[in-house]
């Protein structure tokens, strides 16, 4: 959970669960120097689905940045176990489904900004939307933007590696062996969930503005294979904004690049007209 104190005053920290935060941003300020109450049914919300085993320093410097333009935030950590077993995952993804429907935030508008593994949980969620277009429609209205930091994209080679890096990273080449043994295996339990879900990220029922962030030296996210996705996201006329670095980290884009990043962050928001955006950040 990330600390009160690891972000600035003028905000509640809700506990909903033990992996999900919610960050309300008690005032905004639509005019400098001008306080007022936004009401909490039109108050945009930003969906933050963090990289695995992600520091709470490291995402509080996100959640900064949204509060500091007028958004409430919503934490939803990600679990290894979720993507190990992909069953608990697509539970996961209809449990969020069912937070964002709860009365708290179903008549808010959406950002979804997912890093790396958050990236997984949310095409979990999208399968379950995939699945039943008609009662998921006002969600995918609500979904204003779509925000993607060094999705894990390409081979299972590269999932394995993932596995890997971010959880045993001591035994980083063991555990990537065991892992392709283990997808090997249980195929019918984890690589087919996998593809169906990044089935549904390709043709995701979800078609707002969207911004990728990668680089061509990530280990976990491999570049030409993420470019075919945008290619083919551009093909069907979804509005793409791309931000990408000859080199770079895994999820660590703000801390290595952070005019860029903010700069680009911050010219997608506005092109969003999502109210009430504050000043530039």
């Amino acid at each position: 959970m990330l600390g009160r104190t690891s972000l600035s005053r003028g905000f509640t920290c809700h506990r909903l669960s033990k992996n999900v935060t919610y960050y309300n941003n008690e005032l905004a300020s639509p005019k400098p120097g001008c306080q007022v109450k936004t009401s909490e049914d039109h108050k945009p919300l930003t969906l933050i689905l963090p990289w695995l085993g992600s520091r709470p320093q490291a995402v509080a410097k996100y959640c900064e940045i949204y509060l500091r333009t007028g958004f409430d935030v919503l934490v939803v950590e990600s679990e290894v176990t979720d993507f190990l077993w992909p069953r608990w995952g697509l539970e996961r993804g209809r449990r969020l489904l069912d937070l964002l429907h709860s009365e708290r935030f179903v008549s808010r508008p959406l950002l979804v900004h997912a890093f790396s593994i958050g990236g997984y949980t949310f095409s979990q969620l999208l399968v379950h939307v995939s699945q039943d277009k008609e009662k998921y429609q006002e969600l995918t209205r609500r979904i204003k933007g779509q925000v993607f930091d060094s999705l894990v994209v390409g081979s299972l080679e590269t999932m394995a590696t993932g596995v890997g890096k971010t959880v045993f990273p001591r035994w980083e080449t063991l555990v990537k062996q065991v892992s392709l043994m283990y997808f090997n295996t249980f195929k019918s339990q984890t690589v087919d969930y996998y593809e169906k879900g990044i089935d549904a990220f390709y043709n995701s029922p979800i078609t707002s503005p969207a911004l990728f962030f990668y680089c061509e030296n990530d280990p976990l996210s491999n570049a030409r294979a993420l470019e075919e996705v945008i290619e083919f996201w551009q093909k069907r006329e979804i509005n793409l904004t791309t931000k990408k670095w000859e080199e770079s980290t895994h999820a660590g884009h703000l801390k290595r690049h952070p005019q860029d990043y903010l700069s680009t962050l911050d010219t997608f928001l506005h092109s969003l007209h999502i109210n009430p955006l504050k000043a530039k950040m």
